[in-house]
């Protein structure tokens, strides 16, 4: 019996981790609606570099929002690409905000059909 308990134990470990590492992944990929909720409150304060308009068009406590957290890199060019919604998209310079997010992670606020409104990229990994 205490093999059985074991062999059950471990499977169900596995089991748990499995699902939730798509969510680990898709937190970083720029999806929209991820990670918008946990940093509402400093994205509410972000504003279009061109406009002077709210980057963020959420609500405290929900997931919909146009902010979340990406994955971006610098081009050789000296331009960004980042992730919106699981795809690589090059990032108008005109929307890259010249600060640093708190948690020194490149963030993205873009609406449903793509559009860059934006971007905060992320401290170099040393």
């Amino acid at each position: 019996m205490p093999l059985r308990f074991g062999v059950t134990l471990v499977s169900v470990i596995a089991t748990s981790l499995a699902m939730n590492v798509p969510a680990l992944v898709v937190a970083q990929d720029g999806m929209r609606g991820v990670g918008h909720a946990e940093n509402h409150d400093w994205y509410r304060d972000l504003k279009q570099p061109e406009t002077g308009y709210s980057c963020c068009n959420g609500s405290t406590g929900t997931i919909e929002g146009d902010c979340r957290p990406t994955r971006a890199y610098l081009t050789e060019d000296g331009t960004w690409k980042a992730l919106v919604d699981g795809h690589w998209v090059p990032v108008p310079p005109r929307v890259v905000l010249r600060q640093m997010a708190p948690d020194g992670n490149s963030h993205i606020c873009a609406n449903r059909s793509g559009t860059i409104y934006c971007f905060l990229a992320g401290s170099p990994k040393s």
